[in-house]
């Protein structure tokens, strides 16, 4: 996933993202931890917190992308693998928390043969 890809106007654009994940942009919404208004919204899209999780949103698509071989196949890790060390959290749940950094570290564990 290129980052520019769906980027917009210098901003994440959520329309982009559901088209190559297969979603809607309310299962996008749901995804990040934001109401689907501020993805809609042009005003509300472009707030700090709604960019923020978008990115996160990539980056940790761009870290699984190459170990499961698609987006999609990331996607689902992203909303379905619970991550061993935080009881019964996806990824999702903890990008939804403000919790993004743990799953970035997390891969970056599983890289280096620490969680399979």
């Amino acid at each position: 996933m290129r980052i520019t890809d769906f980027a917009e106007e210098g901003c994440f654009e959520p329309r982009k993202l559901a088209s190559v994940l297969r979603t809607t942009i309310g299962e996008l919404a749901s995804s990040v931890g934001l109401p689907e208004d501020e993805l809609r919204n042009r005003r509300l899209l472009r707030s700090d917190k709604t960019q923020r999780r978008l990115r996160e949103l990539v980056e940790v698509l761009n870290k699984m992308t190459p170990r499961l071989g698609s987006e999609l196949m990331a996607y689902a890790w992203y909303r379905s693998e619970f991550l061993s060390g935080h009881g019964d959290l996806t990824p999702m749940h903890l990008v939804r928390d403000g919790l993004a950094q743990r799953v970035l570290e997390y891969v970056d564990s599983m890289e280096a043969g620490v969680h399979e």
